[in-house]
Order: C-alpha cells, then sequence, then structure tokens
C-alpha cells in the first residue's frame, strides 16, 4: 500500500458516521480517487461538509470507497469525525506533512 499524491482527485460522499466512506463519484473537472490514487493504495485526504465540520488524515482506497486509517486533525479536536450531509472528500498534503 505506497502512499500515492495525485492532483484534482475530489469526490463527494453521504456517508454518516465515523466508518469506511462510501464515494458518490467525481466532482465536475475532478477524477475519483479510484483513477488518480488506485485501489489499495493510501493517501491524504480532507472531509468537509457545510457544517463547518471537518478531517484531514490518511486513507486507504477501495473501490469506491475511501477507509479513513489515520486521523491527523480534525474539527473534533484530532479525532474522527462523525458526519452527516453531503461530504466533500479530496486529495490534499497537510501542512504537518510538508
Amino acid at each position: 500500500m505506497p502512499l500515492v499524491l495525485a492532483d484534482r482527485v475530489q469526490e463527494t460522499s453521504a456517508t454518516t458516521g465515523t466508518g469506511t466512506l462510501t464515494l458518490a463519484g467525481a466532482v465536475l473537472g475532478y477524477q475519483t480517487f479510484a483513477a488518480g490514487i488506485g485501489s489499495g493504495n493510501t493517501c491524504y485526504y480532507t472531509i468537509t461538509n457545510a457544517a463547518g465540520s471537518w478531517e484531514v488524515g490518511v486513507g486507504t482506497v477501495g473501490t469506491g470507497t475511501l477507509a479513513r486509517t489515520t486521523v491527523l486533525s480534525s474539527s473534533n479536536s484530532g479525532s474522527l469525525v462523525s458526519f452527516t450531509g453531503t461530504l466533500n472528500v479530496f486529495v490534499t498534503y497537510p501542512a504537518g506533512r510538508a
């Protein structure tokens, strides 16, 4: 499971709670996690929602999924965020790793 970085990777999700996200497809002008990162690989990710909740971490890409493996920072004091609503999920390079 190599750590892969890629440009313009962003999908939406309607997954609630703190578990693995089911990805709903690429945002217009972006590519899917499967296309940009590849199934079985890991990447840095950010998740946001309209309520202002956010999470940055390391995730593992599956077939149409993103498993939230390690949380690096979040709006929930550094813990997994229990998300609701429509989520924007994208590849990022965390400042703490630069």
